[in-house]
């Protein structure tokens, strides 16, 4: 038996605004070629398929024909909700998506219910846990004395752990979207603690062959059997020299057997450049990032008028600017009443001027500033 494990997909997200569907279905389709290469049984989603509670038409089209692919190319897919998504509008349809070999595992009452895939060795119970906020999931759960994620997910095992009791000798995965003890989290991660309580220890999961981890975008080892695959592609500049990966789960009669990494190909790379506009603009060898999803950190001693759109000319996939001058900003801060204390309408505004821009305003946008602070003072008098 071999599985691939996924998760946090995130169809439908954004980076600093630009649109992402395209290099989504590029890495997803990937998968779909890797099934067919790789001989895989089943795909697991460990969470978060959609970046939202309710996707976009778009993005439920993508991750509909990435499905489809995968199917096609010869595995069942597995999938089980996360923080971003809406376990019931994903489960949507769930007995009749099960006979196409979609198996959607969305419900608190089905989670020690599992998926049997079998091989020449006999079955292999996938157990699907969705993603549980811990106030209404220990209601759910029926136990109210259940404290935060650990309280939840604990009452979670023990109803696998009792249903694995009732099949001897049959090898068990799961799928859980949670934060475990140990696992580094990036900048794009939606925080899930509740009470400033997110973390759970990873012998929660204790008593299964394998744990397929989700929510953390980073691919990550906590132990042989319990990983994180992260995210198909870099949601925030913290994951830009991650690389991207799946791991390939190998099942032999006695259970998990062996775990292989596989990167995944890299739509758009990212990047972060540093320096003076007029250099960014003409250095040659910023050629290499032409294609790049990039950061830029201008260092002008005054901030440069319509620098992204500067940018963009050079850089079309310039996403987000940042103004940080050689030497800082001079003054310390000030509240904003001791800043104006004293201090007449044109001095006030041009304080402001410089402390945007890192320099004072010119003669002629002085002119301008006396002109629109005597027009509200009309305006002011007229009311």
């Amino acid at each position: 038996m071999r599985l691939l494990h996924t998760s946090d997909w995130h169809v439908g997200r954004t980076f600093h605004g630009a649109d992402l569907l395209a290099e989504q279905e590029a890495v997803l389709g990937h998968l779909a070629d890797l099934v067919a290469g790789e001989a895989i049984d089943a795909v697991l989603v460990a969470g978060d398929l959609y970046d939202r509670a309710v996707p976009s038409a778009e993005a439920v089209r993508l991750a509909t024909a990435a499905v489809a692919r995968i199917r096609a190319a010869g595995a069942q897919v597995i999938v089980t909700p996360g923080n971003h998504d809406s376990a019931p509008r994903l489960g949507a349809f769930a007995e009749f998506a099960a006979a196409g070999g979609l198996h959607l595992r969305t419900t608190v009452g089905g989670l020690a219910e599992p998926v049997l895939l079998e091989d020449a060795h006999g079955p292999v119970a996938v157990y699907g846990i969705p993603y549980l906020e811990p106030e209404p999931a220990r209601h759910a759960l029926g136990v109210p004395d259940a404290r935060g994620h650990t309280g939840v997910l604990t009452e979670a095992m023990r109803r696998i752990r009792a249903d694995l009791e009732t099949r001897p000798g049959v090898r068990s995965v799961v799928l859980a979207h949670a934060f475990v003890t140990g696992g580094e989290p990036t900048d794009s991660e939606r925080t899930i603690a509740v009470g400033g309580v997110e973390q759970v220890p990873g012998s929660v999961f204790d008593g299964v062959d394998y744990v397929a981890l989700g929510h953390l975008h980073g691919p990550q080892t906590l132990a042989e059997h319990l990983r994180y695959s992260g995210s198909p592609l870099a949601y925030s500049f913290s994951e830009a020299r991650q690389r991207k990966s799946v791991w390939l789960v190998d099942f032999d009669a006695a259970g998990l057997g062996d775990v292989r990494r596989h990167e995944l190909p890299v739509p758009r790379p990212l990047a972060t450049l540093r320096g003076e506009l007029e250099d960014l603009l003409v250095a040659p060898d910023h050629d290499q990032f032409l294609e790049h999803f990039l950061l830029v950190t201008v260092t002008d001693r005054v901030r440069p008028v319509d620098a992204m759109r500067r940018l963009r000319e050079r850089f079309p996939f310039a996403v987000h600017l940042e103004w940080e001058p050689e030497g800082g900003h001079s003054g310390a801060p000030l509240r904003y009443s001791d800043a104006v204390r004293g201090r007449s309408d044109i001095e006030v505004s041009r304080s402001f001027l410089d402390d945007c821009r890192g320099a004072p305003p010119t003669k002629s946008e002085e002119q301008l500033l006396f002109r629109a602070l005597e027009a509200a003072d009309r305006g002011a008098l007229a009311k």
